[in-house]
């Protein structure tokens, strides 16, 4: 049968209108599937930070707990860390730093307790307890010259004059900066402050992957010049001017049998040369301002939720934060 031009035309026409609706229905199902697959994604993505929200939450609380045991067992140690015996059950926590561990039903916290008196405080830093910071610096790893000029310009800093010491600096250099400012001429507020400071870099401050940052090792709320040997870390501990390595050994073994070692024990543990020459630069009388780093675990988790707080532990039983950081960073 022999087809007119029009019929040929109208089943062209057809097969055209067919073609552009199977690709109308192709596009609307690769659209579906598309949005089939986003709300997929989106879902899974809700649920994972649902679940870690609920994890986060849950380490924060058992951070908190080991916080209040931390304040607890202060309490406990001030009102018997004069006894002469002790039982096991009635051990006294140590305030040099050191790890205690406590377990709840499904989590556990690790806290660690420090003296602020066992730290370098910077608003009681003078000329001659400055040499403290200096050594620590050049410890580690900072150049001698650096170490210098951040000692000169922290004391002048908080120097209520606009003098400057020797590699120190004033008002002068800080204004003549890209982003001009004066200095403070009072104590430091915080510890961060000291990004301010001439010489004072981030990765000074806070450490890097080869050193860790000073601030570990400072204070601002002992109100001491001197450093409680009985609380401070080793690297503090070597900062002290006249000490050696081996009278490091000693005091460290010494506060491993017993927290509370008198500046008499210490004393009769080393020449007395040594320690005539160190006793200017160190007590080993307790402060009341302690920081405690908490970590919070979730059953068998490696990565805890970090939270730090200073506190002041008073006479009628009761305490104040002085700061608190949550989350924290804390690195050991």
């Amino acid at each position: 049968m022999k087809l007119s031009r029009k019929n040929i035309i109208q089943a062209h026409l057809l097969n055209n209108q067919s073609g552009i609706a199977l690709l109308i229905v192709l596009w609307i199902m690769v659209l579906l599937i598309t949005m089939v697959f986003s709300f997929s994604v989106m879902a899974r993505t809700e649920i994972f930070s649902t679940l870690n929200f609920k994890r986060q939450i849950e380490n924060k609380y058992l951070a908190e707990a080991g916080l209040q045991c931390g304040i607890m067992e202060l309490f406990y140690r001030a009102a018997n860390k004069n006894k002469q015996v002790t039982f096991v059950e009635e051990e006294i926590l140590r305030t040099d730093g050191t790890a205690y561990t406590g377990k709840l039903e499904n989590g556990s916290y690790q806290y660690r307790i420090t003296d602020e008196s066992g730290k370098i405080d910077i608003n009681a830093l003078t000329d001659s307890s400055g040499i403290i910071l200096n050594n620590l610096l050049v410890n580690l790893g900072i150049d001698k010259e650096t170490a210098d000029t951040i000692v000169d310009s922290i004391l002048d800093w908080k120097s209520p004059t606009d003098l400057h010491r020797l590699h120190g600096s004033d008002s002068s250099y800080y204004l003549s900066l890209s982003d001009p400012y004066k200095a403070k001429n009072a104590n430091f507020d915080s510890l961060e402050e000291l990004l301010l400071v001439k010489g004072v870099t981030s990765d000074i401050l806070y450490g890097n992957e080869e050193r860790p940052g000073v601030i570990s090792f400072l204070t601002i709320q002992s109100k001491s010049g001197r450093i409680n040997i009985n609380a401070a870390a080793p690297e503090v501990l070597k900062a002290i001017p006249f000490i050696s390595d081996d009278a490091v050994q000693q005091i460290m073994n010494l506060r491993s049998a017993n927290n509370t070692k008198t500046a008499a024990d210490i004393q009769t543990s080393m020449a007395d040369g040594d320690y005539s020459k160190m006793s200017p630069y160190i007590t080993t009388a307790d402060s009341n301002i302690f920081s405690i780093e908490v970590s919070g675990y979730k059953e068998n988790e490696k990565n805890g939720y970090p939270l730090k707080a200073i506190v002041s532990i008073e006479d009628n039983g009761l305490y104040s934060v002085l700061s608190y950081q949550s989350p924290a960073s804390i690195k050991r």
